[in-house]
């Protein structure tokens, strides 16, 4: 039997990137390796309406497409370091496998605070473990919340936790506005006025120094002294790539792999980066590597990561076009909805606001050299709507034809 295609991560990107191979004429075996006990499911309810209760924790799963029925699954255990010369990669029950070709699909795990003070009563929310814990957490009845992190799990967790009847919910975050970063002051400003009205509690421009409390914790000290009272913190503070296991292979791992126009890890022909994890250059912006951690994003790179991939694998020389998706995001909270369009991010020096206003349902464009290169709905679904109309002006971004 030939050397398998060999998938290091098995959740959506790692599914994706299977059953494209199949798709680009990949033939011969292929084995997905998670470190969860779990077939791949879908992330972003985790935070909504699974931590609600609104959907079964069963809804998640991803339903594999019939190409894939022949791959191996190798659940419940780790990749833990690789020699991509020697092309094998080691197992944490003792084992190793041998590739022919190699999808980095390892994604990434929470960052966690470091400050004294004792664990329990803190939480992440990525798998489906911490969804449970975490809703367990919140279920008892009078909890104080506070969620360390203005981003957007944080602002999710936070509009979920009040739904679910908390008595109080304070987000912390050093940054001056939530979700600041992806959405620029504008329409950070909107979002946290929606969350105050709402009754959510912000201290923000101070981080956190400590917890309170023996056993668990009952409090959370900020840098300016405050201290403020909690019996369950969410913690959602960025997010570490799973890159440790392919250490010493002479690759770029600063920020996530990075990765050539092509999806290429360190020049290699036979080992590609997708999903998350992957810092690679859009070819509809400008040549600078970046993460970008949305949904869309794991269909994308392994769509075009399966094509570079099978071709490599069975000699093929077909051109490739340039790798150059469009990126796209939502984000609900409370009874609105962030709709994204693009890469708003690369635009936030040059905001104008397309369709309504900030105090109502608004649409905002985000401009680079006068170009539009981004939108943002924020508001209820015909404003969505309307920023999904820009989509095609979008994707008339001019893109390079071919990638080396």
């Amino acid at each position: 039997m030939s050397a398998p295609v060999v998938v290091a991560g098995a959740s959506l990107a790692g599914l994706r990137a299977a059953e494209q191979l199949r798709a680009a004429g990949w033939g011969g075996p292929v084995v997905l390796v998670g470190d969860e006990p779990h077939m791949p499911y879908n992330r972003p309810p985790l935070s909504k309406e699974v931590l609600a209760g609104k959907a079964p924790f069963e809804s998640l799963a991803l339903r594999p497409r019939a190409g894939v029925a022949d791959v191996r699954w190798r659940l419940g255990t780790r990749v833990v370091a690789a020699d991509l010369d020697r092309h094998t990669v080691e197992l944490d029950d003792g084992g190793a496998l041998t590739y022919a070709g190699l999808v980095v699909a390892t994604g990434m795990r929470p960052r966690r605070l470091s400050c004294p003070g004792p664990v329990t009563g803190r939480h992440t929310v990525r798998t489906l473990t911490d969804a449970r814990r975490l809703r367990d957490a919140l279920t008892r009845p009078g909890r104080r919340v506070v969620v360390v992190g203005a981003g957007f799990i944080g602002c999710e967790v936070a509009a979920t936790a009040l739904a679910m009847g908390a008595a109080e919910v304070t987000v912390v975050d050093p940054l001056p506005l939530p979700m600041i970063g992806p959405l620029g002051e504008l329409l950070a400003r909107a979002l946290l006025d929606r969350h105050e009205r709402r009754g959510v509690r912000f201290a923000l421009g101070a981080g956190v120094t400590a917890f309170e409390g023996d056993d668990r914790v009952t409090g959370v000290v900020l840098a300016d002294g405050t201290a403020v009272p909690a019996d369950v913190v969410v913690e959602s503070v960025g997010s570490l790539a799973n890159t440790e296991w392919l250490d010493g292979n002479g690759l770029d791992l600063t920020d996530g792999v990075r990765t050539d126009a092509q999806l290429r890890a360190g020049g290699r022909p036979d080992v590609v980066a997708v999903g998350d994890v992957a810092r690679f250059p859009n070819a509809r912006y400008d040549d600078v590597p970046r993460r970008v951690e949305h949904w869309s994003i794991p269909t994308d790179t392994a769509k075009h990561a399966a094509k570079v991939l099978a071709a490599c694998l069975t000699g093929s020389d077909a051109a490739l076009a340039a790798f150059a998706p469009l990126p796209t995001f939502w984000s609900d909270q409370h009874d609105f909805r962030l709709q994204s369009f693009g890469a708003p991010a690369l635009g936030k020096d040059d905001v104008r606001i397309l369709d309504g206003d900030l105090g109502g349902d608004v649409l905002a464009g985000y401009h680079r050299d006068g170009r539009l290169v981004g939108v943002v709905a924020l508001g209820g679904r015909a404003v969505a709507a309307a920023a999904a109309r820009h989509r095609a002006e979008l994707l008339r971004l001019p893109v390079p034809a071919a990638r080396p």
